[in-house]
């Protein structure tokens, strides 16, 4: 097959730090590659996603994340040139309404986001003409109304990994600095557990500054510690050295791929049971999920204790690129005969 995958434009592919969909991209755009398949990526200008890549594109400007008229310029330079794929693989949301693509031309889009009751009447214009791929069940089960082909969850390129050892002697935040990340949570959990914690958040809208000076900075001290925004290999080496991730979500996440990274690295989850979370970790096995403050601490003392082999073993079955491309092409493959 020629697939023609399309990023949203405001972060290069793959991304230099914090950017989950940009991550996923590259990692099911290469993998679609290394099983065979011809692959076209519409992506930023300064992408750097080793298949090749459409001109045209201007270099990713992340101060304008959510710029409808960013997005709906990159669909219009996106889709005229993907007139000779077999089928395209969208991850914005505009493209799939886009309406001047080639005839009978398949589209599968990614819901990337939760299912807002605004978003609901915008993917049930698209429910019968364009293949919805959920990333978690838990977010499917909110799509009411809304047709749904697949539920694919995200996968990581686990083999760029190193497997820590967890003996750094702290835990570990990792996300961006919002209050539905659990920020705040984590920093409590932490101190009642009496482990010191380590906090790597994206900061870059003017709400995260105001959050992180108004209730994060005042919580800081010789225990918990704010590091900044980390690139990949940074990234990894904190979960590397962590004895868990903290993930005390406040809010029903679609997918974390901070889980699966963690996994990944052989660091444990402590996490709060809401959104994909209980799709991620394996209880008692690769984390601990809990509700509540002292119930998530007491879990925390106890990460320790679980099999790091478990969690990269983990990663590897169930959120290996393998996987998702296999699951994908199953869909492309669907689509076109329906074609």
């Amino acid at each position: 097959m020629r697939i023609g995958i399309v990023a949203p434009p405001w972060l290069p592919v793959p991304p230099p730090g914090y950017g989950g969909i940009e991550s996923v991209v590259d990692t099911l755009a290469v993998a679609l590659q290394a099983a065979g398949h011809e692959v076209v990526l519409a992506a930023s200008g300064d992408s750097t996603c080793p298949v090749e890549r459409l001109p045209g594109f201007p270099t990713a400007d992340p101060t304008s994340v959510g710029s409808t008229l960013e997005e709906l310029r990159h669909v219009a330079l996106a889709y005229p040139q993907l007139a000779g794929v077999d089928v395209i693989h969208d991850n914005t949301l505009a493209g799939p309404l886009y309406r001047n693509r080639p005839a009978r031309l398949p589209v599968a889009a990614t819901v990337h986001g939760p299912f807002v009751p605004a978003m609901l009447d915008v993917y049930r214009a698209m429910s019968g003409e364009v293949s919805l791929v959920a990333i978690s069940r838990s977010q499917a089960a909110t799509a009411h109304g809304v047709l749904i082909s697949r539920v694919i969850h995200h996968a990581i390129q686990y083999a760029d990994v190193p497997v820590g050892t967890g003996r750094g002697g702290y835990a570990c935040f990792l996300g961006r600095m919002d209050p539905a990340k659990g920020v705040l949570e984590a920093i409590r959990v932490a101190r009642r557990a009496g482990i010191p914690l380590r906090i790597a958040a994206k900061m870059r809208d003017h709400s995260e500054h105001d959050y992180f000076a108004e209730v994060i900075r005042p919580m800081l001290g010789a225990d918990v510690e704010y590091i900044g925004e980390l690139g990949t290999a940074e990234k990894y080496d904190l979960l590397g050295g962590a004895v868990a991730l903290v993930n005390p979500l406040q809010w029903d996440e679609p997918f974390g791929m901070v889980m699966i990274e963690a996994l990944a690295a052989g660091t444990p989850v402590v996490a709060t049971p809401r959104g994909s979370a209980p799709e991620i970790v394996d209880d008692g096995a690769t984390g601990f999920l809990r509700s509540g403050e002292q119930a998530l601490a007491d879990a925390l003392q106890h990460a320790a204790e679980l099999d790091r082999r478990a969690c990269r073993l983990a990663a590897e079955e169930r959120f290996g690129p393998e996987r998702m491309a296999a699951e994908h092409l199953e869909l492309y493959r669907e689509m076109l005969a329906r074609t």
